[in-house]
Parts: C-alpha cells; structure tokens; sequence
C-alpha cells in the first residue's frame, strides 16, 4: 500500500490535474491511496466566503460565485462529457446554501469548518470524475466517514482508536481518493486537522494501513534547507531523520506539516518528497538513518510573529504562578508559542496569531499584568548553526531577541 498526496499547488488548474495522470501514469498506482487538497487558492477564496457570511457581508454572493466560477471553467477546460461532474458539483454547491440558511451557531471556528471543507470536496470530486474518464478507475472517499476527531474547531485531535477501526474498513483493493484536511466528530459534524493538514491526513492512513510509504508531491524538489524566496543557493535534504524533520516541522518548515511524521516514524513508514514536474528526480527522503544528508545549515523561517513582553504590575519577580496563569490565557485564546525567554522581571514570548484572537488576549491579559508588544516581526530559525550562517541572517534586519542552545540559533527580527 502507497500513500501520495496532492497538494493545491499541484492541482491548482486543468494542465495540473493532466499532470497528476502523468505521475500517476509514470509511478503506478496499483494498491494505492491519494490524498488531495483544494485547489489552488481555494482554501484563501472559501476564507473570504467564510468571513462575508460571519460578518453578514453584501459580498457574500459574489465569493460564492467566484468559487463556482472557478471549478466550473475548470470542468470545461477537462471534460468531454460534463454533465455528469456538474451534476455533483452542485448538488455540493447545494448543500453549502442549505448549511449557510439553517445555521444558526455564532461560533466562528465551527462556521469555518463547515465551509472551508467544500475546497476538499469539490477538488476530489472533480479529480476522481476526470480519472475514471481517462480510465484510471477509483472510489471517492469522504475523509469525514473514515477519520474521527474531537470537537476542537480548526485543529481538531483524532480519536485513533476509531479512526483506525474506520480505516481498516476500507477496500484497499481500489484506487482511491480522499480529501486532506478534514475529519468528522461525533455529531457528524466536519473538522479540521490544522492549516495545511492534508499531508497529517496522508500519515494517518498511512498509519492506519501499514503503508509501504508515502509521498508528498510538491512543485520543489524536495526539502531544502531554506525557503529560496528567501535565501539564495539553497541546497537539497536528500536524507533527513525523523527526529530531525520532527525538529525542524516544529520550528515551522513549511515543506512538511508538524503532526506528519510521529505516525510514520512508529512503524518507520519513509516520506517521500518528490517533485510532481521531475519525475526522475528522487527528491528527499524522511526515514530511519542518517541524521542529515548533506550536513549544512538549515534555515526556517516564521513571518507575522508578535513579539510579547510581560512583566508583574508590582515589579515582582516573574515566578512560576505567574507563568502558569499567562500559559492559560495564551491556551484560551488559542495563541502558538514560538519561543520563550524569561528573566527576573520580564518574560517575553514571540507569537502566531493564527485565529486573530491576540485583540482578546490583549485585554485579559492586563488586566493583570504591564505587556508591551512588537506586531509583525520575523523568527529565523537556524538548525545546525554556524557563525557564517548567523551573520548572513543577523544582516536581514534589526535583531530585537536572540537565542541559543546546541546547534540551534533563533532571531527575532525586525
């Protein structure tokens, strides 16, 4: 059993999904399972969805047309016989209006699960249809049948146990395709797995399945040891340990997705990330082995970080009570810790703002304490430091925080 993923990247068009046949066409796809993400930019146009109908915006109509639009030139610039794809696009489109009529929750975070999933949807149906019509015959899978999670809107934690139960459950003897991201709870309400949690999903099943392997498909050809919008003369990871991809998905590689590989490196499934343009390229491995090949620094990058510094309104030592309480008001409000760093009098924590709550965590938390912040600055992280690799990010701009433990260096910067 093999497990790929598609990203938006990789199926953002009509030349993209013919793309997708020449991977699949070129690799093999007996005994396999793909997982695919929404097209292109849809997961950002079903946002602005997300936002008009939260706000009760005139627009809202418009962002819905565009979306439609959109999948719609898509099926024409695919399809010989259309009816059929159209067919179930909108009876998706459908149910989308009837969730948008009848709901009457006020709870952002759900709204936005319920809507955003359409991206998923609507990508693997259209993908699915175009497959059987050039003959690579598959089953669609709702992810949300199969994968079950908590409640916990927009990040939610999978129930193993029946997830794996579900999984098992599947007829592996078929081709077939499912959706990234998504889940389902116990009300069979949808869930999400977390910003670009596709590839989290493609390690559940792998998990599930005891995959021979999984492979992320990507428009690069592999992981680098920077981003090159970035940095010049970035070099290829061809190996990576797990522990070492662990690390640097921690500190926010975008190339793979945090919660990925703990599933993988417990039955020692490898990763594949492969270029879906080179074919003959290997691209990098993720597996049991060598630490880091070839050995250089790696430089990882966070913009849209807020820099907080917290200090006692009486001037009293920051002791562990004090830390304990702002812990609880970060975790209500749902805020990612990046990095943290504490004195006597002070303690100053660099933060993501992911679900636009620091407004609200603002208000709790001076009520009980002084806090001054420093709003969109940027973290480099550099793993396997050198003095040459810190001075070439030192330049980037103002350093306002810097620290440091064996091997790695971080920089906040402004």
């Amino acid at each position: 059993m093999k497990v790929y993923k598609f990203g938006g990247a990789s199926v953002k068009d009509a030349e993209s999904i013919k793309n997708l046949v020449r991977v699949l066409k070129h690799e093999g796809y007996k005994d396999t399972l793909i997982v695919i993400s929404a097209m292109g930019k849809m997961t950002n146009a079903f946002e602005k969805v997300i936002n008009a109908y939260y706000n009760n915006s005139e627009d809202l109509s418009d962002q819905i047309t565009i979306v439609r639009n959109f999948h719609i030139e898509l099926i024409e610039n695919l399809f010989e016989d259309k009816q059929p794809v159209l067919f179930e696009i909108e009876l998706l489109f459908g149910q989308l209006s009837g969730f948008l009529a009848i709901n009457k929750s006020i709870d952002y975070n759900y709204i936005y699960d319920q809507i955003v999933c359409y991206g998923e949807l609507l990508s693997t149906k259209i993908i699915s249809n175009y497959l059987n019509e050039v003959g690579i015959f598959n089953n669609w899978v709702d992810v949300r049948e199969y994968i079950k999670t908590d409640a916990y809107y927009r990040n939610a934690a999978v129930n193993w146990e029946q997830t794996h139960t579900n999984i098992n459950k599947l007829n592996t003897l078929n081709l077939n395709i499912t959706q990234g991201f998504l889940g389902g709870n116990s009300k069979n309400e949808t869930t999400t797995l977390g910003r670009e949690g596709s590839d989290y999903t493609a390690a559940i099943f792998a998990y599930c399945l005891n995959a021979e392997s999984v492979t992320i498909w990507k428009d690069v050809n592999g992981v680098l040891n920077a981003d090159p919008r970035y940095f010049n003369k970035t070099v290829l990871l061809e190996q990576i340990s797990y522990s070492e991809a662990i690390e640097m998905a921690f500190y926010g590689a975008s190339v793979i997705h945090p919660k990925t590989l703990k599933p993988l490196e417990n039955k020692k499934i490898p990763l594949y990330v492969r270029s879906f343009y080179n074919l003959e390229n290997k691209g990098s491995t993720v597996s049991k082995g060598q630490h880091l090949f070839p050995e250089t620094p790696c430089f990882i990058l966070k913009n849209e970080q807020i820099l907080v510094s917290i200090s006692a309104l009486d001037f009293s030592f920051m002791v562990e009570h004090n830390l304990s309480d702002i812990f609880k008001i970060l975790h209500d409000c749902k805020l990612k810790v990046n990095l943290i760093q504490n004195s006597a009098l002070s303690f100053s924590v660099c933060l993501e703002d992911k679900f636009n709550n620091f407004d609200a965590f603002l208000s709790k938390i001076t009520l009980k304490y002084n806090v001054t912040f420093v709003a969109n600055v940027s973290l480099y992280t550099i793993r396997h430091a050198s003095q040459k690799a810190v001075d070439l990010v030192a330049e980037k701009g103002q350093v306002l925080l810097k620290q440091s433990t064996k091997g790695t260096v971080q920089l906040i910067m402004q």
